[in-house]
C-alpha cells in the first residue's frame, strides 16, 4: 500500500507519514510493475487470481493472545479429573483398588528407607508418600505415575542437609531444611507448569537422563553398602570412589547386620527371578506371579521384622540390640504444621536449587512420558509439573519432604492393571493405616534390611549394556556424554553429573546446529515397481516388464532430487548430475538461523565458485584491478578463455527443513545474493525458493527481495512464470468423485425388464449417454486454483516446479538475447 493511497485507514496514513518523517522506505523491495501469471500456463477462464497476503504484527499478537474459549479451556485443563470422574464405574474401581493396594504394600517400606537415605526420621517418608498419592490424582494426566519419595531425590536432599550442617553451629533441624526445600522447589515447578512451559524438559535428552540415573543408582547403592554390612566410621555421602575405598579399608568392622542385609538382598532377587521364571512357565497364571513378585519387598521386611522381634524382644536398650533397628516411629502426623521458611534458610540451599528442580522435573516427566507411550495415552508435561508443584507445596504442612515420580512404583502400578489416577487414593488410605496402625511393627525393621530394599530398588535404574550399545548404534557421540555423566557422578557428586550431562548435550546440539551442512541436489527420473510390475500414479499395478527397457515414456515416472555426493546413502551407481547447466539446487538440512547461516552459505558459495565460471572472463583489465583473493594466472600467462564450466544462472533453495528465519540468516542470504550478482554480471542470477512452510518466513524473505525477479528488467516484459495449480472441479476433485460414485450406484441398481427384451439395449444406450454427458460436464466445470500467491512467483510448492520455472526463465532470456533484446516473439 502506498503511503498516500486514498481511502486507507487513518492509522495506516499516520503510520506511513511517520515512516516518511523517519526516513523508513516502505515496501522498497516490491517490484515496481505488476507481475502477471502468464496466460500460457493457466487460462483466465479456469483459474481465479490469488494474491497471498503477508501476515501482520496484529496477526502475530492475535496468535499469541488467548481468546475466551482458550482461557476457559486453560482453567478447565488445570483439573483433568473432571473429564473422567463422572464416568467412573465399578470396573475401574476394581482395577484401581488392586493397583492401589499393590503399590501401597511397596511404598510403605520404600518410603521409610528413602527418608533415612535423606537423613530424616523414617516417618517423614510416610508423610511424603501419603501426600503424594493423595494430591496427585486431582491434577494427573497419567494414570500410572506414583508420586512420593524416590532414591535420587532423597540422596540429593540428604547431601544438601549434610552440606548445610557440616560447618554450622547450631545446626538447622534437617526436617526444616527438607520442608523449606520442598516448598521452594514446588513453587518453581508450579510456576513453570502454570505458564505452560513444560516443554523445557525436552531440552534434556535421553542420554543425559540415563547417565544421571545410572550414576545416581551406583552412588546410592555404594552408599548403602556400609549400612548393609554394619560398617561405620566414615562418611557414606562422600564421592562414590571414596566410599568404595573406605568400605575396603573398614571391611574388618563388618557386624552381624551383614547377615540380615545380604540375605535380605539375596532373597529379594531370588523371589523376583523365581516369579519371572514361573510366569513364563505358567502364562495363564502370569498375573498371580506378578502380584507375588510385587509383594516381595513387604514379605522380606515382615520376615526380618519377625526375626528382629524374636532376637531383640527382651532387649531394653538400643545399644544392646544384636543388630541395628529402625527405632521408634511416632503414630500419626506428629510433625504437622506450617513449614518454616526464612531468607536465611533459603540462602543455605540456593546453590543447590537448580539440581533439585532438575531432578524433580526429569524423573517425573521421563517416567510419565514413557508409561504414557506404553499404555497408549499422552501426558501434558505442564500439567504434570503443576501436580508436582502442588504436592511439594502442600506436602510439608504434614511433614513431607521433596517428592516426585517413582520409576519402580509406577512400573508396579502399571502392571497391576491400574485404570485411573484415583488408584492413588487407595494407596493413600493404606499408607494412612500404616501411619496409625503399624508404628510398633516399624520399630523392629532392621536397618540393614532397609538398605537391601534401597539397593534392590535402585538396581533397576542402571542402564543395561544392551541399551548402551543401542545408543552407540543410533548416535555414537551421545554415548560419550553418557559415560562422562556416569564418571563425573561417581567421582564427584550427583549434582555435578547432572550439570555435566546437560551441558555436554547442549554443546553437542549447538555444534550440530552450527555445523549443519546443506546438500546440492541433482534430478533423477524414477519408477515405482512391485516385483516385475510398475505402479501407476493411482497406486494400481501397470503392465508386466522384464527389465529396464520396459520403462518407456508411457510408464508412470516422476522426478526425484538426490544429493549429488550420495551422502544420503543412495546407490552410488545412479548418476546424479546438476539438473541444468548453471542452475543449482541447495537443500538446508537443519533449519536456517544465525548459528548456522554462515556455515551453510560458505559451502554454497565455495561449491558454486568451483563448478561455474565468471560470465565475463576478462572482467579485470589490469593486474592491479584484481582483488587479492582472486589474483588470476601467474605473470606472463594469459587468462584461460576456454573455460568450459557453465556460468551461474539460478539458485534454487529447498526450505523443506526450515521453519523460521531470523535477521542474521536473511542478511547473510542477501549478502550472498549480492556476491553472486557481481560474480555473474552482467547476467542476472535468479533465486527460487521451494517448500516454504511458514508465512512469516515468506514475509521475511519477501522483505529482503526474494520471491520475484529483482530487478525487473526488460527481459521480463513478456515473462511467463510457472505456478502450481490444484483442481477445484473436474475429474480430480472430491465433488467429481462423489458424483461418479452416485452414477455408478444408480447404474448397478437397474433391473432388466423381462417383458421388454430391448431393455438391455436401452440401458446400454443410456449408460453411454450418461458417460458422454458426465465427461462434458466435467470438461465444462473443470476449474483450477493457484496454490500459492501470484505476487510471489519465485516461491514454489516443490522442487520440480522451482526447477521448471528456473529453466523456462533461463531459456526465455536466451531467446530474448538471440532476438536482439527486442522482446520475446518480436523481430530484432
Amino acid at each position: 500500500m502506498a503511503p498516500n493511497e486514498s481511502g486507507a485507514p487513518v492509522s495506516t496514513r499516520v503510520g506511513h507519514g511517520l515512516a516518511k518523517v523517519l526516513g523508513i522506505k516502505l515496501d522498497r523491495n516490491d517490484p515496481t510493475e505488476e507481475l502477471t501469471r502468464g496466460e500460457s500456463v493457466v487460462s483466465v477462464a479456469t483459474a481465479e487470481t490469488f494474491v497471498e497476503e503477508e501476515p501482520t504484527s496484529a496477526d502475530w499478537i492475535r496468535s499469541i493472545l488467548p481468546d475466551s474459549e482458550e482461557i476457559k479451556h486453560y482453567f478447565v485443563s488445570l483439573f483433568p479429573f473432571l473429564k473422567w470422574i463422572t464416568r467412573y464405574n465399578s470396573a475401574w474401581f476394581l482395577g484401581d483398588t488392586i493397583a492401589g493396594l499393590t503399590v501401597g504394600a511397596v511404598v510403605v517400606p520404600q518410603s521409610m528407607a528413602y527418608a533415612v537415605l535423606a537423613g530424616l526420621p523414617p516417618e517423614f517418608g510416610l508423610y511424603s508418600s501419603f501426600m503424594g498419592v493423595l494430591l496427585y490424582w486431582f491434577f494427573a494426566t497419567s494414570k500410572d505415575i506414583t508420586i512420593g519419595p524416590v532414591a535420587v531425590m532423597s540422596t540429593l536432599v540428604g547431601n544438601i542437609i549434610s552440606k548445610i550442617n557440616d560447618n554450622r553451629d547450631p545446626i538447622i533441624p534437617p526436617p526444616i531444611i527438607a520442608s523449606a526445600l520442598a516448598v521452594i522447589c514446588g513453587s518453581i515447578v508450579l510456576f513453570i507448569g502454570l505458564i505452560r512451559c513444560g516443554w523445557i524438559v525436552d531440552f534434556i535428552p535421553l542420554t543425559a537422563i540415563s547417565a544421571f540415573m545410572t550414576g545416581s543408582a551406583i552412588n546410592i547403592a555404594v552408599g548403602q553398602v556400609p549400612n548393609l554390612m554394619g560398617i561405620t566410621g566414615f562418611n557414606t555421602r562422600d564421592s562414590t570412589y571414596k566410599v568404595v575405598i573406605n568400605i575396603l579399608k573398614h571391611l574388618g568392622r563388618t557386624k552381624i547386620d551383614a547377615a540380615i542385609g545380604l540375605t535380605a538382598l539375596t532373597m529379594l532377587y531370588l523371589i523376583r527371578s523365581f516369579c519371572k521364571y514361573m510366569s513364563k512357565k505358567q502364562p495363564n497364571r502370569r498375573r498371580m506371579w506378578f502380584i507375588v513378585s510385587t509383594l516381595r519387598t513387604a514379605f522380606v521386611i515382615l520376615l526380618y521384622v519377625l526375626i528382629s522381634w524374636l532376637v531383640n524382644r527382651k532387649v531394653k536398650k538400643a545399644s544392646k540390640e544384636r543388630f541395628k533397628n529402625l527405632g521408634t516411629v511416632p503414630r500419626g502426623f506428629k510433625h504437622a504444621g506450617a513449614p518454616v521458611i526464612t531468607g536465611e534458610i533459603i540462602k543455605t540451599f540456593t546453590s543447590e536449587l537448580p539440581a533439585a528442580v532438575i531432578v524433580l522435573l526429569i524423573e517425573h516427566i521421563a517416567i510419565s512420558k514413557s508409561f504414557g507411550r506404553i499404555n497408549n495415552y499422552t501426558i501434558n508435561p505442564s500439567q504434570e509439573l503443576i501436580a508436582i508443584g502442588f504436592t511439594n507445596i502442600l506436602g510439608p504442612f504434614l511433614g513431607a519432604y521433596p517428592a516426585t515420580g517413582s520409576f519402580s512404583r509406577t512400573a508396579i502400578k502399571s502392571k497391576a492393571g491400574v485404570r485411573t489416577p484415583f488408584a492413588g487414593v487407595i494407596t493413600a488410605i493404606l499408607v494412612l493405616l500404616a501411619i496409625y496402625a503399624l508404628p510398633r511393627v516399624f520399630f523392629f525393621i532392621p536397618s540393614a534390611g532397609l538398605s537391601a530394599v534401597i539397593i534392590h530398588a535402585v538396581g533397576d535404574l542402571i542402564t543395561p549394556p544392551d541399551t548402551v550399545y543401542r545408543f552407540w548404534r543410533v548416535s555414537p557421540p551421545e554415548v560419550f556424554i553418557f559415560f562422562a555423566g556416569v564418571i563425573v557422578t561417581v567421582f564427584t557428586s550427583i549434582e555435578n553429573g547432572i550439570y555435566v550431562t546437560i551441558s555436554l548435550s547442549a554443546a553437542v546440539l549447538l555444534f550440530r546446529v552450527a555445523k549443519a551442512r546443506g546438500r546440492f541436489l541433482g534430478k533423477v527420473v524414477i519408477h515405482s515397481v512391485v516385483g516385475d510390475q510398475h505402479l501407476n500414479s493411482d497406486g494400481k499395478h501397470g503392465g508386466v516388464g522384464d527389465g529396464p527397457e520396459d520403462f518407456d515414456s508411457t510408464t508412470e515416472a516422476r522426478n526425484m532430487f538426490l544429493p549429488i555426493d550420495h551422502q544420503d546413502g543412495s546407490n552410488p551407481e545412479i548418476d546424479v548430475r546438476s539438473p541444468y547447466p548453471g542452475i543449482f539446487i541447495y537443500r538446508f538440512s537443519e533449519g536456517f538461523n544465525f548459528p548456522n547461516a554462515n556455515n551453510y552459505l560458505d559451502y554454497l558459495t565455495e561449491y558454486i565458485f568451483k563448478y561455474t565460471r565468471r560470465t565475463t572472463l576478462d572482467t579485470y583489465g589490469k593486474l592491479g584491478d584484481r582483488p587479492w583473493n582472486d589474483p588470476g594466472p601467474r605473470r606472463g600467462k594469459a587468462i584461460n578463455m576456454e573455460d568450459n564450466r557453465p556460468i551461474l544462472r539460478a539458485v534454487i533453495l529447498d526450505f523443506s527443513s526450515v521453519n523460521n528465519v531470523d535477521i542474521s540468516s536473511v542478511q547473510n542470504l542477501i549478502d550472498v545474493r549480492n556476491q553472486m550478482s557481481r560474480y555473474a554480471a552482467p547476467e542476472t542470477v535468479e533465486w527460487h525458493i521451494a517448500c516454504i512452510n511458514n508465512r512469516w518466513t515468506k514475509r521475511a524473505l519477501a522483505s529482503a527481495g526474494f520471491g520475484y525477479p529483482v530487478p525487473l528488467s526488460t527481459a521480463h516484459a513478456r515473462w511467463k512464470p510457472i505456478f502450481s495449480v490444484a483442481d477445484i472441479g473436474g475429474r480430480s476433485s472430491a465433488a467429481w468423485d462423489a458424483e461418479h460414485r452416485n452414477d455408478e450406484a444408480s447404474k448397478h441398481q437397474r433391473v432388466r425388464d423381462p417383458e421388454n427384451p430391448k431393455s438391455d439395449v436401452i440401458a446400454a444406450s443410456t449408460d453411454a449417454e450418461s458417460r458422454d454427458n458426465t465427461a462434458l460436464k466435467a470438461t465444462k466445470s473443470r476449474r483450477v486454483a493457484v496454490v500459492h500467491g501470484l505476487n510471489r512467483p519465485f516461491f514454489h510448492t516443490d522442487l520440480t516446479t522451482a526447477l521448471q520455472s528456473a529453466v523456462l526463465s533461463v531459456e526465455q532470456k536466451q531467446e530474448f538475447k538471440q532476438k536482439g533484446d527486442k522482446g520475446i516473439g518480436e523481430e530484432p
